[in-house]
């Protein structure tokens, strides 16, 4: 995997029009990336879909890349959820002209009342990570919301597999019973 510096390096080479930086990054990030838009978008079409449209907006959109104002990676996410909660948003859209306005105001209190809903499990969430220990939550985060493998985590972690595949589960458990 490559780190910051090298992911860096290669956007630096992607505004340069060096195609090879670009395969660096496909190939260091493109299989996380796609975990990650999976979460996202529950569709394999989708997701391949939002990596390659990631790619291409990286390609062409390189040069305007800062680094004083975050790194390599997180510019690279960025740009794959914007584009996935764009294609999500596109997904929910009706294919066929305006909605009558009933149905809209039905919607809009449906999409209230959701996104309450949400915002209130996601509370619960938060609340629910910060009991458990700090490793435990770093790890379900560098897991779930970063899309790292349990072989990445392990390495990172600088333990087995099995163990962290151990921990990640009473996490889980320790999670799913949290949360009710």
């Amino acid at each position: 995997m490559a780190d910051a510096f090298e992911i860096e390096t290669a956007i630096a080479g992607c505004a340069a029009g060096d195609r090879d930086a670009l395969k660096r990054i496909f190939d260091a990030e493109a299989p996380r990336m796609l975990g990650v838009a999976l979460r996202l978008l529950r569709r394999r079409a989708l997701a391949e879909e939002a990596v390659q449209d990631s790619f291409a907006l990286l390609w062409r959109h390189s040069t305007s890349f800062d680094s004083t104002r975050g790194g390599g990676r997180t510019w690279l996410y960025a740009i794959l959820r914007h584009r996935s909660l764009n294609i999500l948003r596109d997904e929910g859209r009706p294919d066929s002209g305006e909605q009558p306005a009933a149905d809209e105001n039905a919607n809009h209190e449906a999409g209230a009342e959701d996104i309450v809903a949400r915002l209130s499990e996601a509370q619960k969430l938060r609340h629910c990570l910060e009991a458990l220990e700090p490793q435990r939550r770093i790890a379900i985060v560098m897991t779930y919301a970063h899309g790292l493998s349990h072989g990445e985590l392990a390495s990172r972690l600088g333990m087995p597999p099995g163990a962290v595949k151990s921990w990640l589960r009473r996490s889980l458990i320790a999670l799913r019973e949290c949360m009710g």
